[in-house]
């Protein structure tokens, strides 16, 4: 699937497929209307990618940045496209664009669960850095903080 998918930036056309990627993965954003056309409107220094399979939407990066510090706000992909590069790409294109915008530092949390993210985030270079106890709800689980220098990437 690696070679079938294509990264782009999302555009406001793109809100309705990137809301559905989020309904169909559990722990997703339930972001409000204001909050998804700011992902594509360029609003707060943030921007949201797209990966396409064929022309579909099967996943999204969503990722901000102030003071010079990026972060991933939310990386979700549709069950079927999982385990396939889907989520690499994504956040390789995050990281890029972190640089871009002179980010020297890219975070993010994770459930502690999540062995695959997990090992996406340390493949490509994150460090976990604390985390935060009982964070998450249904179920009530720790946040993993993560980091990365922008400069290194894997």
């Amino acid at each position: 699937m690696r070679g079938e998918v294509s990264v782009r930036a999302a555009v406001a056309a793109d809100l309705e497929a990137m809301r559905a990627v989020a309904e169909a993965c559990a722990g997703a954003p339930g972001w409000g209307e204001a909050v998804w056309r700011g992902v594509v409107g360029g609003v707060d220094a943030r921007a949201g990618f797209v990966a396409e399979v064929r022309g579909e939407v099967v996943g999204f990066v969503v990722v901000g940045c102030a003071a010079g510090v990026a972060e991933i706000e939310s990386v979700a992909v549709v069950g079927s496209a999982r385990r396939r590069g889907v989520g690499r790409v994504l956040c390789l294109a995050a990281m890029e664009w972190a640089r871009g915008v002179g980010a020297t530092t890219m975070e993010l949390e994770v459930r502690a669960g999540s062995e695959a993210a997990l090992g996406l985030y340390r493949s490509l270079g994150f460090v976990e850095q604390g985390r935060r106890r009982g964070y998450y709800r249904e179920p009530v689980e720790d946040a993993v903080l993560m980091a990365l220098k922008t400069g290194s990437r894997k």
